[in-house]
This record gives C-alpha cells, structure tokens and sequence, in this order.
C-alpha cells in the first residue's frame, strides 16, 4: 500500500512534470523542422502602470511586451492579426529576409495599406536560411512604442550552434516609456513644426527597474546558477535611442548580430541601436558571489537635440543553496555598471569594427564581388516649410524634416508594392531617387546656407540580382548626429565606417570583404560615414530608413524597387485575397 506521503511526492512530481511541460510548451514546439506554426495576435488596448501612473496601451493579446515568437528555421509562420482597436494597425517582422513574400513585410502605405478597426490579416512568410534573435513591431506612426516582442529562430533539428551551448536564453527588450500617449505626442509634434516630447524611461522587458521614481517593484531580474553560461538575446525596441548596456564585474561574448552568427569576441558594453539585436553569452561566476549586480541600458546620444538621459536597471541575481539561503538572510548589497559617456562615438566606433562574420565554409560571408551599381546617400536633417494653414516654430514658418539625398519622403496614401505589382505606380511614385547627392557641400563641416530639403515620394528600381554598394553620409547640417539605418527585405554587408566624409579616392582601399559583418540595421556614424553591399535578389518594394522614429516621421526613408527577374522563382506572387485595403 503507497503511503499518503509517498503519493503527496508523486502528485508533487507530476504537478512539477506538468508545469515544465507548460513553461516549455512553445520551445517543445519548436523542436520539429520546416513545420507551419499558427499565431493569433489580437491587437487589444489594455491599462498599464508604470512610474505610478496607469495608462491605456495599445497591446498584442494584452501582453507588455508582447508574446515571444519561437520559431526554427525554415519554418513557415502564419500569424493571424485582429484589429480590435481604434488606430490603423501593421505588423512588422524585422530581419526576416521576407523572400518572395513581401506582402508580410508589413511597413505601412509601403508593402500594404494598414489593418482597419475590426479587420485581420494573416501574415505568411517562411524564415529562411536565418538563425538567431530577431523581433517584431508595429510599422504605422508611433505604435511600436508599446506594440513589439523578440522573434526567436532556433537552427534546424540536430544542427548546434557554433558555440557552447547555454545552460538558459532569455531575452532581453529594451524599450522606451512615456507617461503620455504616444499617438498625441507624434501628431502633436507634426501640427506645431516642432521636436517631440522625450521618453520619461527606458525599459527592460517593459520593466524600468529602480533608478526612476516609484519604479522598484518594476524591475527586470535575472537568476542564474554560478558557474552556468547564459545566452541573453538582446534586443533594441526602443523608439529613439540607441543604448549602451552592461552587466556590472561581469564579461559577454558576442556571439551573434541580427541573427547573423559573428566571430566571438568579449566586451564589458554593449551597443545597440533601434532595431539591432545581439546575441551575447553570459559566463556566472564559478562560486556564488555575496552580491547583486545591476545590468543598466542609458542613451548613446550624439545630436543637438536633448534626449532621455536616464538609465534602466534590471538585477542579475545568483540562486542560493538552501542551506545558505536559511544562514545568510541579509541584504545584498547591488553593485553598480560603469556605462561609457552618453557621446562616446570613439567606444561606439570601435564596438562596431569588432563585429565580425564567422566566414567559415558552414557559414561564409557571400560579399557580392562585382558590383553593378554605386550609390551615394547623404541622411541627415533640414528644413520645410509649413503649410500656410499651420504656425510653425522654425524660422519662416519652417520645420525640422530629414531627408536622404535631400529627399524628404512622402508617404503615398496607396501602399508602393500594389502600385508596382498592377503597374499602376504613375501618379504614387516616381523612379527618379537621385543616386548622388543633388550638389556637393562639406557634408560634415560647415553646413550651406540653404538647408532646405525637398520633397517626393522617390525610388530606386533595380533589376533583378543587381549587387548595389551604397555609402551613407552622415550630414552636420543642423548638428551630426548618428543614425541606424534599417534595410528591409535584404541583409548587407558593412565593408567600412569612417569618420568625416567618405574619399571616394581613398576609403575604397580600408573595405573588408573577407569576413565583413552581415546585418540588416546599421548605425551610420555620427560626423562619419558607413559603406554596405547588398544583391538585390529579392522581388519587391523594400523600405529603407532611420530606426529613429523621429527621424522616420520627418521623411529620411525612401524605397527600393527590385523588379521580377525571368524564372518562377525570381517573381514576386500576387497578393493574398485578404490584404488589407486602403
């Protein structure tokens, strides 16, 4: 006969089996290759408290941050979106290559127009040839203030990574809180020609943590087990900011940059910029340490305009024997992050020039050669006038805008992949996108007297399997300032950054193309320039623009038309019956 004790052990074990089983489900799931993986995203508002005050938010199924995507690669994703709010909603999934299947890339009046109240759409897309940390957000105005989640791509069945393997992953978001309504601060900005309200916090998985007032109990923590190895997956889902990040008496090892493996190198600090992801590996102490240690995130700002100069903290804890936990019950004391200064463009500089591709014969960096096309990018802000109906407070009744090549991009209210696909573009976009700046100035020197920008909604067609290299200037026309630049629909190469401006002569020489860093987002560097590589071998109409999302409401974005190339497999296929109408 089973004891009552024996069988409280055995309904224990199975309650504990079950819960495992439960915590686990989504990565148990993920465990069968090249399967269809079925999401439903109810986009709903739901109250919030942060900093002791509660607001209203826009959500995915409630959640803050929103639900983690597990998915591996090669796997096909549908991903059913409902629209249960009062904004005009898309759904962004960036890095994700999108081939053949940009009517899922989801920026707004770009790939489709946006999902009505009381509409769905389901996205379908395959994640190929891609591994590692990625995420999702909202691509209409603001909304990606609240709307976003890490998209994890877990390799094939039976393949490792290629390196140790970690004990525990946890993501970690970064992301940007205002006490306001985000929606009322961007159009508030947009009427009155003037700069939008700043952040009141930055956020760790939605948690500012407790260097911000009435915020202790809002706190990130992290426990981990002493002599364990960790891969944290950060992401930068914040809207205007890049960050730098660290963990306090500890090291990582970069192990991977928008889910692109890359040579492994240590650092105490990480930087990222609005829309990058990282992969690093944490190393816990070998014996339990008598401390806790505080993993702070604070701006990396370089532009004239003031910023959120403020810091999150989340707590890396180290779990206790029980013995240790009932002798030593006082307080730990929390050990501080020494951050680099919030314009240390020579860390940032050299951070990024550690970053590596693996270039090994199971992951090779296929740098396009030859190229076929060469363009030259100023980004970088100016001014336009106001409509005669507004007052405005720039001089002469003008506003701050952004501009690439001097063109301040003008959203179509038709989304440009319709219009290309049914040839119907004449009267939504021109393919005139000038391929040089419109005159030559000392782009990082004393700025021209005219600083006004011009405005369109201009592309780029390309042809089919074009290799383009493309060279970023930062201009220092109302101050330089860096910005990361997000290709969607392409991952490139970053060959070279420099500071001043790119010589053409010269700079040409310093490229890597051995084992060049392969991402879909880079910072050009404040007062400096970036040069990418890229094939355009990808049917469709991809965005490029500033990860700011200040920058992005301002116009520096434009678009790349890749046309169809001649096999089946080099078309792009006709939309799904239930995109979204405008």
């Amino acid at each position: 006969m089973v004891s009552v004790l024996a069988s409280s052990d055995i309904f224990r074990t199975l309650l504990l089996a079950l819960s495992a089983v439960w915590l686990l489900s989504d990565l148990a799931l993920a465990k069968h290759a090249g399967v269809t993986r079925h999401y439903k995203f109810d986009i709903k508002m739901q109250s919030v408290t942060r900093l002791c005050q509660t607001k209203s938010i826009v959500t995915v199924n409630g959640q803050f941050p929103g639900p983690r995507i597990i998915a591996r690669e090669g796997d096909r994703l549908l991903i059913k979106v409902v629209n249960h709010v009062q904004y005009n909603v898309t759904l962004h999934w960036h890095g994700i290559r999108q081939l053949r299947s940009g009517w899922a890339d989801g920026p707004a009046y770009v790939t489709q127009c946006p999902i009505q109240t009381g509409q769905s759409y389901v996205y379908n897309f395959t994640i190929t040839g891609q591994r590692g940390t990625l995420f999702w957000h909202a691509h209409i105005s603001w909304l990606r203030a609240t709307l976003y989640g890490p998209i994890v791509i877990l390799p094939k069945r039976h393949a490792s990574y290629p390196f140790p393997q970690p004990y525990n992953e946890v993501p970690i978001v970064f992301g940007e809180w205002w006490k306001a309504d985000t929606e009322t601060i961007i159009n508030q900005a947009m009427a009155t020609g003037g700069a939008p309200n700043i952040s009141d916090a930055f956020t760790i998985n939605g948690l500012p943590g407790p260097s911000y007032n009435c915020s202790a109990k809002e706190t990130f923590k992290l426990k981990v087990k002493a002599g364990k190895t960790y891969l944290l997956r950060l992401v930068n889902a914040a809207l205007n900011d890049e960050l730098f990040f660290r963990i306090a008496n500890h090291t990582l090892t970069v192990v991977e940059a928008d889910a692109v493996y890359v040579k492994p190198f240590k650092t105490d600090t990480v930087l990222i910029t609005p829309g990058q992801t990282t992969n690093v590996l944490l190393r816990a102490k070998s014996k339990t340490p008598s401390a806790k240690f505080a993993m702070s995130a604070r701006p990396y700002a370089t532009g004239p305009a003031i910023f959120d100069n403020t810091t999150t903290i989340g707590i890396l804890e180290y779990e206790k024997s029980v013995l240790a936990s009932k002798s030593n019950s006082k307080k730990l004391p929390l050990l501080k992050a020494k951050l680099p200064q919030f314009n240390d463009s020579a860390y940032a500089m050299k951070f990024n020039r550690k970053i590596r591709s693996l270039a090994t014969a199971k992951f090779p960096a296929k740098v396009p050669k030859k190229v076929d096309r060469h363009f030259f990018f100023t980004v970088g802000l100016g001014i336009l006038p106001c409509a005669k109906t507004q007052t405005c407070q720039g001089p002469n009744n003008t506003r701050p805008a952004a501009a690439v090549n001097n063109v301040s991009f003008v959203q179509s209210n038709i989304a440009l992949l319709q219009a290309h696909f049914f040839n119907k573009s004449k009267g939504v976009y021109t393919t005139n996108f000038p391929t040089n700046p419109p005159f030559k100035f000392n782009y990082t020197g004393t700025p021209p007297k005219n600083i006004a920008l011009s405005s369109g909604t201009k592309v780029v067609a390309l042809p089919f399997n074009t290799s383009v290299e493309l060279v970023l200037q930062d201009t220092s026309i109302l101050g330089a300032e860096s910005h990361p630049l997000h290709l969607h629909g392409f991952n490139f190469f970053v060959l070279a950054q420099g500071v001043g401006n790119f010589d053409p002569k010269n700079d040409p020489a310093k490229f890597n193309l051995v084992d060049p860093v392969e991402r879909n987002t880079v910072g050009v560097p404040s007062g400096g320039w970036v040069a990418i590589r890229f094939l355009a071998d990808n049917p469709g109409v991809w965005f490029m623009h500033c990860h700011l999302e200040v920058h992005t409401s301002w116009g520096l974005k434009m678009a790349w038309v890749v046309n169809d190339g001649k096999g089946r497999k080099q078309k792009l296929p006709p939309p799904p019956a239930d995109l979204p109408k405008c």
